[in-house]
């Protein structure tokens, strides 16, 4: 794998130190570090790539400056409105771009695994997905969990608007097409999700638990170097981890 140079987006964050770390480690070169309140357009210039996970204010920010400079994009941080998306990709796609939930193999393939088995079950099987993390987390659901329901949703030919968050008071029986999203937060959990299909008689369970942040970061510097020298687009994680 060749080095590359590295601009980290968040630097002060604990997923933007092990991203550092983890860039070192695999032979790169972490050339700025920014955070907000930084010259973004400034460190963005001096990178073949730059890895975001930062917050969610600092992302039009960050994705102008990376496709002003053809600098490749890979972007961790979560808690845009589907409005927001829409229009940030629009920007995103003048210049090599990997955004999503989550950049570990586990829960790419878990992914993968959930959106066989929602086209396998019939309705009759509810989805729910559950995810806990830490009690610092800012944003619910998390990034994961919208990956997991976008696997679901999609498999089944259902729209967001059959998501359902929560459930408190009468709500009546639970329909065939809701799929459930529940958020837990306590402690110092890095990250479970667990994808739930349930009929009378039977219980299916599909779990990712994550014990350390570093399989994240691993996973966006493999996805630096995999981007790096790509044609202007949007690309799947999947296919830089290689699970498509």
């Amino acid at each position: 794998m060749s080095e590359i140079k590295i601009c980290i987006v968040g630097s002060k964050g604990r997923m933007g130190q092990a991203i550092a770390e983890q860039a070192t480690e695999a032979g790169h070169q972490v050339v700025s570090k920014v955070d907000i309140g930084d010259d973004i357009a400034a460190g963005v210039a001096t990178a073949d790539c730059v890895i975001d996970f930062s917050f969610h204010s600092a992302t039009e920010s960050v994705f102008e400056a990376a496709a002003a400079n053809g600098t490749a994009i890979v972007c961790g941080t979560t808690g845009h409105s589907q409005e927001e998306r829409k229009r940030l990709e629009a920007i995103a796609s003048g210049t090599p771009t990997i955004w999503a939930g989550n950049f570990s193999i586990g829960v790419n393939l878990l992914c993968y695994l959930v959106e066989k088995a929602a086209a396998a079950l019939p309705l009759d099987y509810n989805a729910e997905i559950v995810e806990m993390h830490h009690r610092l987390k800012k944003d619910a659901p998390s990034g994961t969990a919208l990956m997991l329901a976008e696997s679901v949703l999609g498999s089944r030919g259902l729209s967001h608007q059959d998501l359902r968050h929560g459930r408190e008071g009468v709500v009546g029986e639970r329909t065939q097409r809701e799929v459930g999203m529940h958020s837990l937060r306590g402690g110092d959990v890095v990250g479970d999700h667990t994808v739930i299909f349930s009929e009378l008689g039977e219980r299916l369970e599909l779990t990712h638990k994550a014990s350390d942040r570093t399989i994240f970061a691993r996973g966006a510097v493999r996805a630096a170097a995999w981007l790096v020298g790509k044609k202007p687009g949007l690309y799947s994680i999947r296919e830089a981890l290689g699970l498509e």
